[in-house]
């Protein structure tokens, strides 16, 4: 294996595969800056397994998962999908809001390890805020956090005015990154969200990097990815990574497309390359935060 340090990047070259690794927030762990999204993967278990065999092989170290998808099913899937292979990834769950309680969030991340078959997370999320009050849930991340059942928290769907209640009841340091919607055609966090996490150290995780699946044929994006003889959705892809703070999940469970994700971090855009997609998917005014 060969290492070359790059700023507070790896690129690790393995069986002529290249991968991007970054610290995810102020956690000390090495995330790849593309993982593998796993929503609605319970209608194909088989599938949804070898493309996580897959995506860790080509050097995803990321797999994404939430108590919501599939009931707890998809959970299960990936379980199945990394035993034996633990060690050398970073599994991320989220609590539903309506589980958020500090009682409800402890037996959540409780049920959550016992459909991954794990004794921890490497990271737990608040999947989106509701009525319960923030703090039982901070409270309750601290208390797993203590008891080695999770290793780092963040939250999910937050805006500023949420992110900024979290890090007043968290601390400095504690909130490890913010699971937003984030694609070509929904930059609104680039107004404000991504710039506040920036400035603080929070890292962002785009779901639905590549939308709906028309970013993979769109012209401008289909122009450039000929230039430097790649994907459309890898282009789309980069351009989000290009960002230090910034990893994506997207989802797959096409064996070529797998691949494709988890190396589009190597591409780098030129400044054209850049100004071109900015022309072509305009960031346009912030109207609340979207979700999907």
């Amino acid at each position: 294996m060969l290492r070359e340090k790059v700023g507070k990047c790896y690129k690790v070259a393995l069986g002529g595969t290249v991968m991007i690794k970054r610290e995810l927030g102020h956690t000390g762990m090495k995330f790849s800056a593309i993982g593998l999204g796993t929503w609605k993967m319970e209608a194909d278990e088989h599938a949804a397994i070898a493309a996580i065999h897959l995506g860790i092989e080509a050097g995803a170290n990321h797999i994404d998962t939430a108590e919501m998808y599939g009931g707890g099913e998809v959970e299960r899937i990936v379980g199945k999908a990394v035993k034996g292979q633990r060690s050398q990834i970073h599994v991320t769950s989220k609590v539903l809001p309506s589980n958020a309680t500090y009682a409800g969030t402890i037996t959540a991340c409780e049920r959550s390890l016992k459909n991954l078959g794990m004794d921890h997370l490497d990271l737990y999320l608040l999947h989106w805020r509701e009525e319960i009050p923030l703090g039982e849930t901070i409270k309750a991340f601290e208390k797993l956090k203590l008891a080695g059942k999770i290793r780092a928290y963040g939250v999910s769907n937050f805006d500023v005015a949420d992110l900024e209640e979290a890090v007043r009841l968290a601390g400095p340091g504690k909130i490890a990154c913010n699971q937003v919607l984030y694609n070509l055609k929904e930059r609104a966090i680039e107004a404000d969200v991504l710039p506040w996490c920036h400035d603080r150290g929070i890292s962002v995780v785009a779901y639905s990097p590549l939308g709906t699946g028309e970013l993979a044929n769109d012209p401008v994006l289909k122009e450039i990815a000929f230039n430097h003889n790649v994907t459309a959705a890898q282009v789309a892809l980069s351009f989000l990574a290009r960002h230090k703070r910034v990893f994506a999940i997207p989802k797959s469970s096409d064996s070529k497309r797998v691949i494709e994700n988890v190396t589009a971090p190597v591409l780098e855009l030129t400044p054209h390359d850049v100004a071109r997609i900015d022309k072509a998917f305009p960031v346009g005014k912030k109207a609340g935060l979207p979700m999907a």
